[in-house]
């Protein structure tokens, strides 16, 4: 299985490092997602937060290149083995940058729209997904830092079930739109959509603790929600 490819590749030098170095861009992008939503919730001001996000962002993109130097590094010696895994992480790390770039995403939402969020039906229903979002970080990263079967799969239905509900909430804003005023709406479903491509993201990282190399980026989707890790 995958994950005990994972495993067993964490016994060489430079790709323990590699893997390393992918744990703290999982880390980093859950700092951003924190700190960008204490700006959405109104508790830090945009302007406080900005500089050290930006930064965190381009350290996340420094440690993506840095992980695939060392991938490189290992295969140009060890040319036929650890390949399946090489190319997991390799996968992952890429789903840990984007959820860098997302979580930025959101900040910018916070950064330019000045209205508070106070229509209930749609607040209420992105507030529960923004906390199962941020509990989801830890449930992935566990799952991948154990190579935990069980754990993988339970993260994966934590992301459906966040993927389901940020396109219910896009879905009752088309309803609504005659009601809502265009600014409202984007606000709301721009953080739907940023929300919804985080936990995308989060789910790929643990489907590749089971899951073959070919079926990462491609999960089945369920009954409403697309597939989309872009």
């Amino acid at each position: 299985m995958f994950g005990q490819l994972i495993a067993a590749l964490k016994s060489g030098d430079r790709l323990d490092t590699a893997f390393a170095e992918f744990i703290q861009m999982v880390d980093a992008s859950e700092w951003m997602f924190h700190e960008a939503n204490q700006v959405i919730c109104g508790k830090k001001k945009a302007e406080d937060v900005g500089d050290s996000l930006y930064e965190k962002d381009k350290e996340i993109n420094h440690l993506l290149r840095s992980v695939r130097a060392g991938i490189l590094t290992h295969l140009s010696v060890n040319p036929i083995a650890d390949i399946p895994g090489c190319l997991a992480l390799m996968s992952v790390a890429k789903d840990a940058e984007r959820i860098g770039d997302y979580c930025k995403n959101v900040y910018e939402v916070g950064r330019y729209y000045e209205d508070d969020y106070s229509i209930d039906r749609y607040h209420d229903p992105l507030e529960d997904v923004r906390k199962r979002t941020g509990e989801l970080f830890g449930a992935v990263r566990e799952a991948f830092d154990k190579s935990s079967v069980k754990r993988a799969k339970s993260s994966i239905k934590m992301a459906d079930r966040i993927r389901g509900e940020c396109d219910a909430i896009e879905e009752t804003l088309l309803r609504d739109r005659r009601e809502v005023p265009t600014h409202v709406a984007v606000a709301y479903s721009l953080l739907a959509r940023h929300y919804k491509r985080v936990a995308s993201h989060l789910a790929n990282i643990a489907t590749s603790v089971f899951g073959r190399i070919e079926d990462l980026d491609f999960r089945k989707p369920k009954k409403s929600s697309t597939n989309e890790t872009s």
